[in-house]
């Protein structure tokens, strides 16, 4: 009897079950394999009961997850791990198919409401898609009506006290001038009862912080110095302005950023509201005659 002898691509087949039949005892496969089925094409990173997952798709979802979530998966598996959850993923769609899950109507009404939703908001990105930008002058009148949230360009924090008559308050400033500490000598001798137990701490510097005759002298103050007794209609006050901490400078920028964008986000709705009445003036609406049951309901205030 004449032996034929297998032909190279019986050989090279032989050779690639035998590879990844070896590959499933050493390190595990991701398909089962029954007999001896060929490798899936290249681009292709698994295959569940039939249907691919490939690497294009893999990588797509790895990037649209968040960078806290890619973090932890590469702490607890890498890309390994987020190929056995797409995979279990795809099982329970399988399961869920099966059982008809996704003919239920419920489903199918709530799969139409996202669809809208997501393509009104590409109609929203495409009505306000021109780039807004802010002049100074319009951030600096928004920032204008925002005043009493905001430091001023002389960021310092003040503190004063109160005395009754003149040699009083001469003889606490120089107490303080060689080296006597205002907050004690504020809450020892002060008259101004809302600051006085805080050692004449009025908090950072703003508008109308302190009265005018007041202020005057504060701007011409160098931080960490006390200022001469100044006259007012209450008695004699003493004044010192010191650097404000970096926490409190850090945190006037983060309100003003955030200012900033509420800004930019009213002038994208001003910029969406004239989009609108534009459709709706090139549009034809007729309320039918069904809509007096709403018409009538105007709601309470």
């Amino acid at each position: 009897m004449t032996m034929t002898r297998p032909s190279n691509a019986s050989r090279n087949f032989g050779t690639l079950c035998s590879l990844a039949m070896l590959s499933c005892v050493i390190g595990g496969s991701l398909l089962s394999f029954t007999g001896c089925t060929p490798p899936p094409e290249e681009g292709v990173f698994a295959l569940v009961n039939g249907r691919q997952i490939t690497q294009s798709e893999f990588e797509a979802r790895w990037e649209k997850i968040s960078d806290a979530t890619r973090s932890r998966y590469e702490k607890e598996g890498g890309k390994r791990r987020f190929l056995d959850e797409l995979i279990t993923r795809e099982l329970l769609m399988q399961e869920a198919r099966k059982q008809g899950i996704d003919q239920n109507d419920t489903v199918r009404d709530q799969t139409q409401r996202y669809r809208e939703q997501l393509i009104l908001d590409e109609l929203l990105k495409s009505l306000v898609k021109t780039k807004i930008d802010l002049s100074d002058e319009e951030l600096d009148a928004f920032y204008a009506k925002h005043a009493h949230e905001l430091l001023t360009a002389f960021k310092v924090r003040v503190s004063q006290m109160l005395l009754p008559g003149l040699p009083a308050a001469k003889d606490v400033e120089a107490h303080i001038n060689r080296g006597g500490d205002f907050a004690k000598f504020a809450r020892r001798y002060s008259l101004d009862i809302k600051t006085k137990l805080k050692g004449g701490d009025l908090g950072p510097y703003h508008k109308n912080l302190v009265i005018p005759e007041v202020d005057a002298v504060l701007q011409t103050l160098k931080p960490g110095t006390v200022s001469a007794p100044i006259k007012t209609a209450a008695g004699y006050y003493l004044v010192m302005v010191t650097a404000l901490d970096t926490e409190i400078i850090q945190a006037d920028s983060a309100i003003r950023e955030r200012l900033r964008q509420e800004l930019l986000n009213e002038k994208r709705r001003k910029q969406f509201d004239d989009a609108l009445i534009d459709i709706r003036a090139k549009a034809t609406i007729r309320l039918a005659d069904a809509s007096r049951y709403v018409a009538a309901d105007i709601g309470t205030r």
